[in-house]
C-alpha cells in the first residue's frame, strides 16, 4: 500500500478574486494536486486549469471533469496538449459524461452515451500520443495534431463516472477514475472490482472535508457540504454501508436539504465525510488508500474557503 497523494478542490462558486489566491495558498501549504471543476453555469474547466498553473509552481492541476460530448475530441487534445506542453508533468485531464439533465438541457446528450465516452476517451489518449484518428461514432475523420504541438509528457486522461458499467468502460479505456463525494473505503473497493483494469490505474477520491482541533467544531461545518447525500443518483456511494438504508429514509422525510443535513448522526457524518481532528482526517485517508485510493481530494466548505484550506493543509503536515 502507498501512501495516497493529497489534494484540495477549486470550489465552482469562488469569487473570482480568491481563485488564484487560492491556487498559490493551496501550492504553498504542500498540497500535491489541485483540482478544478467545470459545472454548467460556473467556470469553464480549461480556462481555470490554465490560470491556476500559471499561477503556481509546483502543484499538479485535474480537470475533473470536462463532460465528452460539449467538445470535438480533437479541440480537447488541443487543448490538454497545449496545457501539457506549457506545464510539462503538471496536469490530468478529467473526461465524464456530465449530469444527464445538464447535458440534456444544452442539447448534447448523446444517443448512446456509453459508447460515445469509450470512444471519446480512445480517440483523446491517440491523438495525444501523435496518432491519427477515424471515428463514425463521434463523427472523427482523419484527424491529427501537429507534431509540434505533440507533448513529450503525455497526461493522463481519467474518467469521472460512477455507474458499474461507466466504471467497467473506465478501466478498458483510461488511466484512471474519479470518483465523486463522499468516497468511502467501501465505495474505492467496490469501484475497483467494477473497474477491473488490466493495468496500473489511478483512483482519485473526492471528499468533503473540514479540519479542528475540535471534533464537534469540524462535524458541525462539514454538514453543509452532505446536504444533497442520498438522492437517487448518488446510490452508488452508499454500497457497504450499514446505515444506507436508514439514510434513504431519512432523505424521504426530511423537509428540505438543510433539514436532512442537520438530521445526520454524527455516526454517519464520519463516515461520509473527512471530518474531524488532523489525527482522524489523516487517518480517514490512510483507509481510503488502504482501499486503493490513488490519491484524496478534500472539498473544502464553509464561508471562507481560504481559511477552510489553511485548516485542510494540516493533514499534510504543513500548518
Amino acid at each position: 500500500m502507498t501512501t495516497p497523494a493529497v489534494g484540495v478542490l477549486l470550489p465552482r462558486d469562488l469569487p473570482a478574486e480568491q481563485i488564484l489566491p487560492f491556487a498559490r495558498r493551496a501550492d504553498d501549504l504542500g498540497f500535491d494536486e489541485l483540482w478544478v471543476v467545470e459545472d454548467l453555469g460556473f467556470r469553464g474547466g480549461v480556462a481555470q486549469a490554465a490560470a491556476v498553473l500559471a499561477a503556481t509552481s509546483r502543484v499538479h492541476v485535474g480537470i475533473g471533469i470536462l463532460p465528452a460530448a460539449v467538445r470535438s475530441v480533437a479541440f480537447t487534445a488541443m487543448e490538454a496538449a497545449t496545457l501539457a506542453q506549457l506545464f510539462p508533468g503538471r496536469v490530468t485531464i478529467g473526461i465524464g459524461h456530465g449530469m444527464p439533465g445538464w447535458m440534456r438541457s444544452v442539447g448534447v446528450w448523446p444517443d448512446r452515451p456509453l459508447t460515445y465516452l469509450g470512444a471519446y476517451t480512445r480517440a483523446l489518449r491517440t491523438l495525444l500520443r501523435g496518432g491519427t484518428v477515424h471515428d463514425d461514432v463521434l463523427g472523427v475523420h482523419d484527424v491529427a495534431l501537429e507534431k509540434s504541438s505533440l507533448p513529450d509528457a503525455v497526461p493522463d486522461v481519467v474518467l469521472g463516472v460512477r455507474g458499474p458499467r461507466s466504471l467497467a468502460v473506465s478501466g478498458q479505456v483510461a488511466d484512471g477514475t474519479i470518483l465523486a463525494e463522499p468516497t468511502t473505503p467501501q465505495y474505492v473497493s467496490g469501484a475497483l472490482a467494477q473497474i477491473a483494469a488490466p493495468g496500473p490505474h489511478r483512483v482519485v477520491a473526492y471528499g468533503v472535508a473540514a479540519v479542528d482541533d475540535d471534533e464537534a467544531t469540524a462535524l458541525a461545518a462539514v454538514r453543509a457540504g452532505l446536504a444533497w447525500i442520498g438522492e437517487p443518483d448518488w446510490a452508488p456511494h452508499l454500497v457497504g454501508l450499514p446505515f444506507a438504508d436508514d439514510l434513504a429514509h431519512l432523505r424521504a422525510r426530511s423537509s428540505s436539504r438543510e433539514a436532512f443535513a442537520a438530521a445526520l448522526p454524527d455516526a454517519w457524518v464520519r463516515e461520509l465525510a473527512l471530518v474531524g481532528t488532523p489525527a482522524q482526517v489523516g487517518a480517514r485517508i490512510a483507509a481510503l488508500g488502504a482501499a486503493g485510493a490513488s490519491s484524496v481530494g478534500l472539498t473544502p466548505v464553509g464561508p471562507d474557503p481560504l481559511s477552510a484550506v489553511e485548516q485542510l493543509a494540516r493533514v499534510v503536515g504543513r500548518v
